[in-house]
């Protein structure tokens, strides 16, 4: 067995820091105080607070301006669905409101997969299908239908789509442990997920569309079952 990876005083101090903005404690548009008292109220070197806003600026949580000082961003009105793993992490009622997103773009996508899915396109639908099927334990299942949904997205043509899977997958991945109910037996998985694909590689539009609601409706009962 590999060791797991201890938290670092970094880790620790990025945590604290980003609890404490996304639970108020430091509102948005508000400036940090001082990075001398700061690290003293942290208990930890001006050095390793540096690095910890490092990580803060990337995640688009702060921004820092040489001889201002640093500010808490707006992150409701500036930042962008890669948001959304961190606040999963802080708050998982943001999993019903990513659930909503899933059925309508995942809809949208089975029904324009429908009309522009290549040869190609159907016959990797058709490959990633059965490996759903073949997968052995939950967590192998899960990711097989996951791929499956890629391959749909990327048999719309539409680059965007293609992102906008990876994100709503990277924006429950904190939490996806608790979320394979519907990918525990193989077998079912592949059968709930089957119609979408017969449906996209019949080139019936509503048809894909209903199909990928029936989907995403039953999984995301099933997943939220195990959240709660």
């Amino acid at each position: 067995m590999e060791a797991l990876p201890r938290e670092s005083i970094v880790d620790v101090l990025e945590s604290r820091l980003r609890e404490d903005i996304l639970a108020g404690r430091h509102p948005a548009g508000s400036y940090l105080p001082p990075e001398r008292q700061l690290a003293d109220g942290y208990g930890v070197t001006r050095t390793t607070l540096k690095h910890a806003f490092g990580r803060l600026v990337q995640a688009g949580l702060l921004e820092t301006r040489h001889g201002v000082g640093t500010r808490v961003r707006d992150y409701a009105r500036l930042g962008g669905a890669d948001l959304l793993p961190m606040l999963v992490r802080h708050s998982p009622d943001w999993i019903g409101e990513i659930f909503e997103v899933r059925r309508s773009v995942g809809a949208l996508i089975a029904e324009r997969a429908a009309v522009r899915a290549t040869p190609g396109h159907r016959g990797e639908l058709r490959t990633l299908l059965d490996a759903v099927r073949r997968a052995e334990g939950g967590d192998a299942v899960q990711l097989a239908d996951i791929e499956v949904h890629r391959a749909l997205a990327r048999a719309t043509g539409n680059r965007v789509y293609v992102l906008l899977t990876n994100t709503l997958f990277n924006a429950y991945l904190p939490v996806r442990g608790a979320l394979v109910g519907p990918f525990l037996d193989a077998d079912v998985a592949h059968g709930r997920l089957e119609p979408v694909v017969d449906a996209v590689a019949a080139g019936d539009e509503s048809g894909a569309r209903r199909a990928a609601e029936a989907y995403l409706t039953a999984t995301e009962r099933i997943m939220l079952e195990g959240l709660a």
